[in-house]
């Protein structure tokens, strides 16, 4: 039996932060003009620094890795962004698991990368060039720039995937119209002489440490070509063996293991049954439910997790699944909840041929504690509400329930939305504001004429909708400022009053701008909600 070729697929994804905050800021209808230059930035142990660059910034020098006071000085007018390294992270977690489609052995490499073992895979995509291209094309639909190499150590394949095409950095231009690319499938794949591969590239493609490569380019040494010719001893005097550049084109080369170490990942609970006998009655899946119900609850209860999506897979003689599955809008591991849940779905399962087997999977689980009961032996507060959010889910279908959720944002157009019923009520809430907030909110601001004795006084009459109210009581103002992240124009800070009318009616009006602003001309005037 011929032994499989060991092969390792790396996955760079260079420009992952800018590309995933331009995302979000189009879903949010918060795009940047053409010509604007965006700088991401980190915190660092001696100060901020530049995590990220967009294509117009990489332009000027600005790049990855610089302080963002070099970078003011390059480009003063730059706008400047916190990174989401969390966020960042959540999705480099997700993509892990997705690229599993390619391997089973997916190693996250970093922040910004993965190494697959595509040793013996790649004939299922018609070759090791497919397999490359398919890779970057799927990356391209989510809307990621990847760069990939295949080699024989996991090492090699990194230095390519880095340092075999033109740019590097993730600000960078990679293939644009400002920096030629190569041969697209040049330094792509490793074969044969992987040392003559590697000999152009730079000392930094073996992974070593800053001050390791910044002392070796001050001995010449810049090229791994240039390292083949040193006696290791001399190195390993210089060096902590830890850092030996030898031992690392070693690995780079396959004289010392390099093994891809990725993570497990822990099974979800699930509960299966298997029948003596194939049955073809449709109620036979909600039977099962009665052992399967509560063998899934003894599960979750053990690993101290409540299920959000729960799904019951009836497997067919013939090899064919069928399934359905329930979603909660808060974690539960309530037998007689989750029976119900399932038992108005299971009519759907068709056993054709008749099922032999069923598996209850909780595909979604969070940490759930045991709950207090309320004083008077009751259920917890919301507990009943969840439940009739899940009945009605369940009938209707997710995407007819929705509740409001707070979105953190200044503007209070902007600080609140709708979201599915059976989302993570987790996600994006922010604290309520301080100040008293009207019951009834305008989705837009409404122009109104304004009398004061003074420009920056306090309101005494406004005309809106051609009725005229006479303020009775007034309070205020509370001073907003523009979300100068969101907005890439001069914007105007607003002033929000509290009044009351002669009638008792409350009103919340703003001024947006004040006199000598420099942003415009006079301030104008608007009521934005109703109190009472």
């Amino acid at each position: 039996m011929r032994k499989v070729r060991a092969r390792t697929l790396a996955i760079w994804l260079p420009r992952l932060s800018i590309e995933r905050w331009r995302k979000i800021a189009n879903a949010h209808g918060d795009a940047p003009p053409e010509d604007a230059r965006i700088l991401l930035t980190r915190e660092g142990p001696h100060g901020t620094l530049v995590h990220a660059t967009c294509d117009n910034a990489a332009l000027l020098g600005l790049r990855a890795g610089m302080r963002l006071t070099d970078a003011r000085a390059v480009d003063p007018k730059a706008t400047v962004i916190a990174c989401d390294l969390i966020g960042d992270g959540k999705l480099m977690a997700r993509l892990a698991r997705w690229a599993q489609r390619w391997s089973p052995l997916v190693e996250r490499d970093g922040e910004d990368g993965f190494r697959l073992d595509a040793s013996g895979i790649a004939h299922l995509w018609g070759g090791e060039k497919a397999l490359l291209d398919d890779v970057e094309a799927r990356f391209a639909g989510l809307g990621l720039t990847a760069r990939t190499a295949i080699a024989d150590t996991p090492l090699a394949a990194w230095a390519l995937a880095h340092h075999s095409r033109e740019g590097s950095g993730r600000g960078e231009l990679v293939g644009s119209a400002h920096t030629p690319p190569r041969n697209k499938l040049e330094g792509r794949l490793a074969s044969g002489q992987l040392a003559a591969q590697l000999a152009p590239l730079p000392v930094s493609a073996l992974r070593l440490p800053p001050n390791v490569v910044q002392t070796l380019n001050r001995l010449g040494l810049k090229t791994i070509a240039s390292l083949s010719g040193i006696e290791r001893r001399s190195l390993a005097r210089r060096f902590r063996a830890a850092d030996n550049p030898l031992d690392a084109l070693d690995r780079a080369l396959g004289r010392i293991a390099d093994p891809l170490t990725a993570e497990a990942d822990e099974p979800p609970p699930a509960a299966r049954l298997r029948l003596k006998e194939p049955v073809d009655d449709p109620a036979a899946a909600a039977q099962a439910l009665d052992l399967l119900v509560p063998d899934l609850a003894r599960q979750l209860e053990v690993r101290r997790l409540g299920a959000r999506t729960v799904t019951l897979a009836g497997f067919r003689v013939d090899g064919s699944v069928a399934s359905v599955e329930a979603s909660t809008a808060l974690a539960t591991r309530e037998a007689d909840h989750l029976r119900r849940l399932l038992a108005e779905r299971t009519e759907r399962l068709d056993p054709e041929f008749g099922f032999d087997a069923f598996a209850l999977t909780a595909s979604w689980a969070e940490p759930l504690d045991p709950a207090q009961d309320a004083l008077d032996g009751g259920e917890p507060a919301g507990v009943a509400v969840g439940r009739l959010v899940d009945r009605i889910a369940t009938r209707l279908g997710s995407e007819a329930v929705s509740r409001p959720h707070r979105v953190p944002a200044h503007m209070p157009e902007r600080s609140a939305g709708w979201q599915s019923a059976l989302a993570d009520p987790a996600e994006a809430e922010t604290p309520p504001p301080q100040a008293p907030r009207p019951e009834r909110l305008l989705d837009t601001p409404e122009a109104i004429s304004v009398l004061y004795a003074t420009p920056e006084g306090l309101p005494r009459r406004f005309v809106w909708r051609r009725a005229v109210h006479d303020i009775k009581r007034v309070e205020g103002p509370e001073r907003i400022s523009p979300e100068w992240w969101r907005e890439y124009r001069p914007a105007r800070l607003r002033d929000y009053y509290r009044v009351e009318d002669q009638a008792g009616r409350g009103y919340w009006i703003f001024r947006e701008g004040v006199f000598g602003d420099g942003r415009g001309g006079d301030p104008v005037w608007y009521i934005h909600g109703l109190f009472g």
